[in-house]
């Protein structure tokens, strides 16, 4: 079957552009195509510097013959729905019509239609140059006479050609015509913009691809990066040294050259005094070069790979000697940063951040610092951690922002503040905490350990959560500008994997309650337990309830207008928050192998605020349910609200009373009887366990209701014909559900 070749080519393409621009081209066409009803084998899209390409194997020569009949008036309808019948079935007259009869609607007219299925090349000229127009840059430009006239054609950087080539392996495939903005398609593209700028005609993929490595291309951006990383290994290993490899920097250079020539420059060895971290971010952040290192002590050498476009005359020397002399500055630069910034403390510099605003509603920097280091202190005991320790390390943590260093290597905050605290001889922990108070970043990075460490890492991405859901600031959507998801995650990452109970709820209200106009938290819990009274209330009920009164007085005292609604409003948004974190924790906990419908059972409890025993008793709850026990009682409990939730509605009531055990003793089955006593026993059991933090005891416990519960629905007849009776066994029934609802929610259990 024939095969397509679209090359589209520019002036330039951005590296970080590159693959993403090759995955829309391939899901562009080939989502039109098969919105057409053409579908194909394969398709394969590539980038380099100057061009996007794809292939699509496999497409028919032309699309499938429709043939369909089309249900028309009744025979004796009025002209006017006869004209539009014929009008819309594409027929001159009703001689091209069928007559068809229905017993029920009479007789009909039948329009049979056929068109032939469409040339691929007519349907590639109709759908290319409308994708083309509409290609979804991040960023694009016009250009030319025509960027004055509306509606020009908008590229990421002027678009020169066109090549579309379709037909078989075994003959001369024809060019797909079609214009865009004045360019023509055609069978034409261009080698290298030095090497081989002249230009080549090609038929299709097959000798495509030879035709562009004879003119010193490769098309494939995956073998560009096996090139670099081979041969910056050999030259590397030929020194005596090893690369220091980066995934990164590896795709970016690979997206800068058509033809990867890799070379070795070096640098004064005395720029070695700089940190590593340091030499390494300016090589790579300026230049784009790879650094090297000595495998037997793991320091860096002094010197760099760089990765040239081009095969010199000279081998090379020219563009070595450039990049020197440009690495030499920007190391030079490095070198005043690193010794201008020794000489003034970082506290020295903590003035400074009340000039660098950090959000208009959330205030400086400095005023950040300021709670993040009362937060650090009160956390300090929970994590294990000094607080005098962890409040220091966080009135340092944002220090380094303003360092000349970190004016110039943004990436290097955090850890320019941990040498800076080094040198200034500060306690080893606040120097690794000024660093890692920023982890982790993300899902595969690493979370700290040491406790002070923790209690800043804590403390920052906690104030940060706190604060953008004060202002009503949360991610929506896939939208999330102020990375709150990472933040959130961050946090459960540090709790589990450093095994802190931190009881979230509690610990979000202190923030909150400060951010309601100075409320005090004593008042603010006051607020708590007045809204927790009145949920579902008008907000109207506030002013009535009888615990308003005192906290009304304290507010007139402080002259607060609406704080107990303010107070009211951030306790809401606590709640939010603490449900974000449990959306988290699920997506968490999906991505290790856990069950997000016990997530919801366990959360779906009042007071389920600590994330590590809400993990705990997830795991606990997942692995009585993969038992008989746990699954039959799971069994068990599902029929039991089912039966509830009808009689209840029925009956325009809840049967949540206990059960009259005078009612079970005097009347009840012996089945009834034991059930009733087990259920008593069970429940307390389990909820010391609970209690005592032995989730898999209490799990233990509600195993003991399998067998009674089984006996109950095979013996007893729940809607007995006595209403006391029947009454009574519906609530034994809610001592079912409430039993289970000790260690979770067992109606949001799945399966």
């Amino acid at each position: 079957m024939p095969d397509l070749l679209l090359e589209l080519f520019s002036e330039e393409i951005p590296a970080r552009m590159q693959r993403r621009a090759a995955e829309d081209l391939k899901k562009l066409v080939t989502d039109a195509l098969v919105e057409r009803g053409f579908l194909y084998e394969g398709a394969q899209a590539f980038a380099t510097p100057r061009r996007l390409a794809l292939t699509i194997m496999g497409l028919p020569v032309k699309g499938q013959d429709v043939r369909e009949e089309r249900k028309g008036p009744r025979v004796g309808s009025p002209d006017a729905a006869i004209q539009g019948f014929l009008k819309g079935a594409g027929l001159t007259s009703l001689d091209q019509a069928k007559i068809e009869s229905d017993p029920k609607k009479g007789e009909f007219y039948v329009a049979l239609i056929e068109k032939p299925g469409r040339a691929t090349t007519d349907v590639l000229a109709e759908i290319l140059p409308q994708i083309i127009k509409t290609f979804p840059w991040p960023k694009s430009m016009r250009w030319g006479a025509a960027s004055a006239e509306a509606g020009s054609l908008r590229w990421v950087r002027p678009l020169q050609s066109i090549l579309c080539t379709f037909g078989p392996e075994t003959e001369d495939p024809e060019v797909v015509r079609f214009e865009v903005d004045g360019i023509a398609s055609g069978d034409v593209t261009y080698g290298h913009r030095f090497m081989a700028p002249g230009p080549i005609r090609v038929k299709r993929f097959d000798d495509y691809v030879p035709a562009l490595e004879r003119a010193k291309v490769v098309l494939d951006a995956d073998r560009r990066k096996d090139m670099i990383l081979h041969d910056a290994k050999d030259l590397a290993f030929a020194q005596g040294l090893e690369l220091v490899e980066d995934e990164g920097l590896l795709e970016e250079v690979a997206g800068l050259v058509e033809w990867p020539v890799v070379l070795m420059g070096s640098f004064d060895e005395a720029f070695l005094d700089i940190p590593p971290e340091v030499i390494r971010t300016t090589i790579r952040a300026n230049q784009k070069c790879f650094v090297l290192r000595d495998p037997k002590t793991g320091k860096l050498a002094n010197k760099f790979l760089l990765t040239s476009n081009l095969v010199a005359s000279d081998g090379g020397k020219t563009i070595v000697s450039g990049n020197e002399r440009v690495v030499r500055a920007r190391l030079s630069d490095a070198k005043f940063f690193w010794e201008t910034d020794q000489k003034v403390k970082l506290e020295d510099r903590l003035d400074k951040l009340k000039n660098i605003v950090f959000h208009e509603k959330l205030g400086t920097q400095f005023e950040r610092v300021e709670r993040i280091a009362a937060l650090a202190k009160e956390l300090a005991p929970i994590v294990g951690a000094d607080p005098a320790l962890a409040e220091r390390a966080a009135r340092l943590a944002k220090a380094d922002l303003v360092t000349e260093m970190v004016g110039e290597f943004p990436e290097l905050q955090g850890l320019m503040g941990r040498y800076y605290a080094t040198l200034q001889g500060e306690n080893a922990s606040v120097a690794a905490a000024i660093e890692e108070h920023y982890k982790p970043l993300g899902p595969s990075d690493r979370v700290p350990t040491d406790p002070v460490s923790v209690a800043v890492a804590l403390a920052d991405k906690i104030d940060t959560l706190v604060g953008f859901w004060a202002i009503d600031e949360k991610p929506t959507g896939s939208k999330d500008p102020y990375a709150l998801r990472r933040a959130a995650l961050g946090v459960i990452r540090l709790v589990l994997e450093n095994n802190i109970k931190l009881p979230l709820i509690s610990l979000l209200a202190k923030p909150f309650a400060r951010d309601a106009k100075d409320v005090l938290f004593e008042e603010f819990l006051q607020v708590k337990k007045l809204v927790e009274s009145i949920e579902g209330s008008a907000l109207g009920s506030l002013v009535s309830h009888p615990a308003l009164p005192d906290l009304e007085a304290i507010f007139r005292q402080r002259q607060l207008k609406n704080a107990e609604e303010l107070a009211r409003i951030m306790y809401m948004r606590a709640l939010d928050l603490l449900s974000f974190f449990a959306d988290r924790l699920k997506v968490y906990l999906r991505d290790q192998g856990a069950r997000h419908d016990l997530i919801d059972a366990v959360f779906a409890l009042e007071g389920q605020d600590d994330l590590l025993m809400a993990v705990r008793r997830v795991e606990a709850l997942g692995r009585f349910l993969d038992t008989e026990d746990g699954a039959n009682l799971l069994a068990g409990y599902r029929r039991a609200a089912n039966i509830l939730r009808i009689e209840e509605k029925k009956d325009g009531r809840a049967y949540d009373e206990a059960p009259d055990l005078e009612i079970v003793n005097a009347q009840g089955q012996i089945e009834e009887k034991a059930l009733a006593v087990i259920l008593h026993g069970a429940k307390d059991e389990a909820q010391k366990a609970i209690e005592s933090e032995d989730f898999e005891g209490a799990m233990r416990a509600l195993s003991r209701l399998r067998q009674p519960v089984d006996a109950f629905f095979d013996k007893v007849t729940v809607n007995a014909d006595d209403p006391a009776l029947r009454a009574n066994r519906l609530r034994l029934l809610n001592s079912i559900r409430e039993a289970t609802r000790t260690v979770a929610d067992f109606s949001r259990i799945e399966g």
